[in-house]
């Protein structure tokens, strides 16, 4: 998100009068480092081993409901939720810790922790076991996400950094596409080996870090010069139970029923908790979250726009995978591998992302990536009949375009972080995973209330699904719009490299 503009590069843009400087002000840009690609390869694997783990999970899950025979649908249903609601509860928390800490110490410690737990969740002699080494995974991945995409940045300067989080980007995509085919050809062997494969990844990733990432010290200065930095141990409390709450009344409205008294007991513990959490922030003086992260416009703008954004992406995913197996009548492999095309667009179009960004700039590219995720679904709604005889033609372009969009539309998004000072890279790194899971949980949701939570819906119920998604991908667009480019800054102002675009408000 900080690579200048073409036009920026060109020296053809009048100067602009820049706005009052937020309180967030970036550090100064780094000098490149020789190690940034392999720092960010650690930082990747950390990326892609969260991700994995928790869609090949998903795959075996009949697998271990075998294993369990005595356990209820809803107790096993815990082996998936345990890890996404505290994965999504602790992002924030813990990126705060990561930047207080040190963002080395958080990595090694957050690898360290995933690879005992892997070995916990793959030894687990009953469901209660693996259940609680999956929360203890949840608390390693909550770690390592936030953590891994702040060390990587630093070690890049603004011109790539769309480049670097597009690669980070790409190596989401692929452990997405990875995932069912790796827990189903793992499952059909034991599905213990889904978490037994993790520990030599991260015995590698460990040891490279170790000896790759840089040193950096814990953070002792507060907001105001001098000052030690205070523990926030209300706003950490009220920010996990907000979370967890609405994360958990989102994963599980469809089993407890969208107006059961538990859903709507949890959905009311969130919306309070996170109404008390805003105001608590906004009166410590030093909260877990700094209301000045948001005083940088792009970052704002970042925060909203991936929400939006994943509401439209699991919605989709969803829809595609209720069409196939449902209206369709396609067997659950024959769907996984309908559904390629569009991870592997990510793939391509993210590693990308750095010369389109260059050539576009960061406005028009999220602009240009939501309005060709949204043009998906669109495409979908128009074309997409009942029987998939067509589905080349009436399906997979729509796959296509909206893996263009999400290879557009993430890297420039997620590159935000970098707008933020280095004691707040993980903080605002957590924030926008937060965006990242949240709206992934709700677009999940919000699918399963508009087809009524058939597991066969109809066409008619996809295409409001559709509807829904094509929206949700477009006012994602409108926040990519909102992001300033343009901007000229003073020399010095952003370690010498002249322009920072989105810099200022």
């Amino acid at each position: 998100m900080t690579t200048p503009s073409s036009k920026a590069q060109g020296g053809g843009v009048p100067a602009a009068t820049p706005d009052p400087a937020p309180a967030t002000a970036p550090d100064p840009a780094p000098t490149p480092s020789r190690r940034r690609w392999l720092i960010l390869a650690v930082a990747s694997a950390a990326q892609f081993l969260a991700v994995l783990d928790m869609i090949a999970v998903n795959i075996a899950f009949p697998a271990i409901g075998a294993d369990f025979r005595s356990a209820s649908t809803a107790e096993l249903s815990w082996v998936l939720n345990a890890y996404t609601i505290v994965l999504a509860a602790l992002l924030v928390p813990a990126g705060r810790l990561a930047d207080t800490i040190g963002g080395r110490r958080s990595f090694l410690s957050g690898i360290a922790l995933f690879g005992l737990a892997s070995v916990a969740c793959g030894a687990a002699p009953g469901l209660g076991t693996l259940i609680a080494a999956r929360v203890v995974q949840g608390v390693a991945a909550a770690v390592l996400v936030p953590t891994s995409l702040s060390l990587a940045l630093p070690a890049f300067p603004p011109r790539e950094r769309a480049t670097a989080v597009g690669v980070w980007t790409a190596v989401s995509a692929v452990a997405a596409s990875a995932g069912p085919v790796a827990g189903g050809l793992l499952a059909a062997f034991d599905w213990r080996w889904i978490f037994l494969v993790n520990p030599p990844v991260v015995l590698l990733a460990w040891a490279a870090g170790l000896r790759l990432l840089p040193r950096t010290g814990p953070v002792r200065t507060g907001p105001v010069p001098g000052e030690r930095r205070r523990l926030d141990p209300l706003g950490t409390l009220l920010v996990l139970l907000g979370t967890g709450a609405l994360t958990t009344a989102c994963l599980e409205a469809a089993d407890w029923g969208y107006g059961a008294p538990a859903t709507l007991g949890f959905l009311a513990v969130g919306l309070i908790t996170g109404a008390l959490a805003v105001a608590h922030v906004r009166r410590h003086p030093d909260p877990v979250v700094d209301p000045a992260l948001f005083r940088t416009r792009a970052f704002t703008a970042a925060t909203l726009g991936l929400l939006s954004y994943f509401l439209a992406y699991a919605a989709s995913i969803l829809a595609a995978t209720l069409l196939f197996t449902g209206a369709w009548g396609w067997s659950s492999a024959r769907a996984g591998l309908a559904v390629t095309p569009w991870p592997l667009t990510v793939l391509v179009v993210s590693t990308l992302s750095g010369r389109i960004v260059r050539a576009l700039g960061e406005r028009t590219t999220a602009v240009v990536g939501g309005l060709c995720f949204a043009a998906g679904p669109v495409w979908w709604l128009l074309l997409a009949g009942g029987d998939g005889a067509h589905y080349a033609v009436e399906f997979m372009p729509g796959l296509v375009l909206t893996g263009i969009g999400a290879g557009l539309y993430q890297p420039v998004m997620f590159s935000a972080a970098g707008l933020l000072p280095a004691r707040q890279l993980s903080l605002g790194s957590g924030v926008l995973m937060m965006s990242r899971q949240g709206g992934s949980a709700l677009g999940v949701a919000a699918l399963v209330v508009i087809t009524g939570g058939a597991a066969r819906p109809g066409l008619d119920a996809l295409r409001a699904g559709w509807v829904f998604t094509a929206v949700t991908a477009a006012l994602a667009a409108v926040a990519g719009a909102a992001l300033r480019t343009g901007v000229r800054v003073d020399p010095g102002e952003n370690g010498g490299s002249g322009t920072d675009p989105l810099r200022h408000h």
